[in-house]
């Protein structure tokens, strides 16, 4: 503890435990201000997505459709993933392949930029899929 005081540094207690307690002078201030930097560096390094999503019905109109894409495409290329959901109403339910049809469409048309996470799956009086970006070779 005389050294330390003699320093102007801190004496810090590493392993409580250990026979006899191991102790190391240092300046404790720094050291946590080098840690928070670390930790703060570590975050901006990790990779962070949203889903974004994209409704549409079972009978969608040609350019309805290829605007839905275009917006999915840009999505996809700014490193998103891209939910696609087909909302059926009232009666629309009866034709769930219609819906299908429109999902597989949608993954054809994008394919050159992403691959489906799973297939089609049909939730309540939804049917959705997940679209996200290709892994680059």
């Amino acid at each position: 503890m005389d050294i330390a005081y003699e320093k102007k540094l801190d004496l810090v207690l590493v392993a409580p435990n250990a026979e006899p307690p191991v102790c190391k002078i240092m300046n404790y201030g720094k050291y946590k201000f080098e840690q928070a930097k670390k930790e703060k560096e570590a975050r901006k390094k990790q990779k962070t997505f949203e889903v974004k999503e994209i409704r549409i019905t079972p009978n969608i109109e040609q350019h309805d459709f290829e605007f839905k894409a275009k917006n999915a495409r840009k999505f996809i290329e700014d490193g998103n993933k891209v939910k696609i959901t087909v909302r059926f109403r009232g009666r629309e339910l009866n034709y769930v392949k219609l819906g299908e049809e429109v999902l597989n469409e949608f993954i054809e048309n994008l394919s050159d930029v992403a691959t489906p996470e799973k297939k089609p799956i049909l939730e309540g009086k939804n049917m959705f899929i997940i679209l996200a970006k290709k892994a680059d070779k």
